[in-house]
């Protein structure tokens, strides 16, 4: 009996792209990306195309019924919706149980026929032995997360898509409030695209901070070339020339000094900055994603039409599928929650335990309260926010909260005891870390963050 293993979409889509690439000699489109996942996690036409943002499911049905066509061709049998799960487990439990030595050829037909890998320096000459081989890669997504749902950052993934694959977009910030969804949807990014790089590197600045280490791990895994201890980041732009490689760093605020303003550098990270502004101006063929929850100064003051660097600033999720599976009724109440906590999808799932709890799962009972309430796992994410803003920000932070309307400057500066260049720059680094809004009518005005604005309140 044949036992298969489990299998990731990320695992699914690597294979499902070599066949495609085989057969068609392109890799799969962000469309048949979307539908190889919907089909694998089960979903119907309908469901798919109202995920994905496509306006007819016929179309999703017509894609999937070409690439139910090119796999048959590509394994000899005939692969359809109902046992497409079933026949890529089957062919990954085979390619399973050959030895790490061997891999197996694009070439399958009839009851998944392997070849022994050869190894590149067994290639002979002869230009007439057509064998396809997979490509030697490297991947190490152990710090990143594993994705189970993803919902309505459809035109977000595109944005992705587009400045990555299309514009070589060498670096790119994505930015905004923290459980905003910032790494899901670079994840889900890299999950669907890892076909397109040779090298995939994921590191957490809340482990390790130290941008020596980080290159030392990368050069040590990937090159098998000595590395030269004082020349490790000419060693890191080399490969980052010779191979197509993405990097992503996830909480990048960690970088920051706390108690200054937005984007400070601490002393001893200060290296990043020659990092970040290298990738810009050096000639490459690499990308690299910096995630945080504030911006760093090199993207301020670039102008995007002049060098290869994007900002992608997320906000809340305004679909209902965010509050499926976390036990709540009264599903004709949830876009009101959803508005109410700004659609956070952390805020949101930290309400949500709260209402299955006290309210029984009833959110129109919760929305009886009539008022924003923040749980103590809220509290304790804000805790750590507040502790990085400047005295400035803070004290500007307290006297917004006061007033649930837009205040003005002219009225700050009335209330606080700011030099005028004190007021302006905590204002412009408050709006840096997502956290206050302006709003243009008679007054420039500043409002907070509304959940936010309840957690200044509950300091009182």
């Amino acid at each position: 009996m044949i036992k298969y293993t489990s299998m990731t979409v990320t695992e699914v889509l690597q294979l499902v792209d070599q066949l495609v690439l085989k057969h068609t000699g392109n890799h799969l489109n962000d469309i048949q990306k979307n539908v190889v996942q919907g089909i694998w996690q089960g979903q119907t036409y309908a469901e798919i195309a109202n995920e994905f943002g496509y306006d007819s499911e016929n179309h999703i049905g017509n894609v999937s019924r070409e690439l139910y066509r090119i796999l048959s061709d590509q394994l000899g049998e005939d692969v359809n919706k109902s046992n497409f799960r079933w026949t890529i487990e089957r062919l990954k439990d085979s390619l399973n149980s050959l030895n790490s030595s061997k891999v197996f050829c694009i070439d399958i037909k009839s009851s998944f026929n392997l070849c022994p890998l050869i190894k590149n320096n067994d290639i002979g000459s002869n230009e007439d032995d057509e064998i396809d081989f997979v490509n030697k890669s490297y991947c190490d997504l152990t710090l990143a997360p594993k994705i189970t749902h993803f919902y309505n950052r459809t035109t977000e993934l595109q944005t992705l898509s587009n400045w990555l694959t299309n514009q070589n977009t060498r670096l790119i910030s994505v930015l905004g409030l923290s459980g905003i969804g910032k790494t899901t949807l670079v994840k889900q990014f890299v999950d669907l695209n890892l076909q397109q790089f040779d090298v995939v590197i994921w590191k957490s600045l809340k482990l390790s901070q130290s941008l020596d280490r980080i290159i030392t791990e990368i050069l040590t895994t990937v090159n098998t070339e000595s590395i030269e201890t004082d020349n490790k980041l000419t060693q890191l732009f080399n490969l980052l020339r010779q191979q197509k490689c993405i990097i992503v760093l996830d909480d990048v605020q960690e970088l920051f000094t706390k108690g200054q303003f937005a984007g400070q550098y601490q002393t001893e990270y200060k290296d990043y900055k020659t990092f970040f502004t290298m990738m810009i101006e050096i000639e490459h063929q690499s990308n690299l994603i910096l995630i945080s929850q504030e911006q760093c100064q090199e993207m301020l003051c670039l102008d995007e039409d002049l060098y290869p660097v994007k900002c992608l600033e997320l906000e809340g999720i305004d679909n209902i599928k965010i509050l499926t599976n976390l036990g709540l009724n009264d599903e004709e109440s949830w876009l009101k929650l959803i508005d109410l906590y700004e659609g956070n999808p952390i805020y949101l799932k930290d309400i949500a335990s709260l209402i299955r709890t006290i309210f029984a799962g009833k959110v129109s009972e919760f929305l009886r309260e009539d008022a924003l309430l923040v749980t103590e796992e809220i509290k304790f994410r804000f805790n750590e926010l507040f502790e990085r803003l400047s005295p400035i920000e803070q004290q500007i932070a307290v006297e917004v909260s006061k007033s649930s309307q837009p205040v003005s400057r002219e009225d700050l500066r009335k209330s606080l005891s700011l030099s005028s260049m004190d007021l302006i720059n905590g204002l412009q680094s408050l709006s840096k870390r997502y956290l206050l809004k302006t709003t243009e009518g008679d007054k420039i005005g500043f409002k907070l963050s509304p959940v936010f604005r309840e957690y200044i309140r509950t300091l009182g």
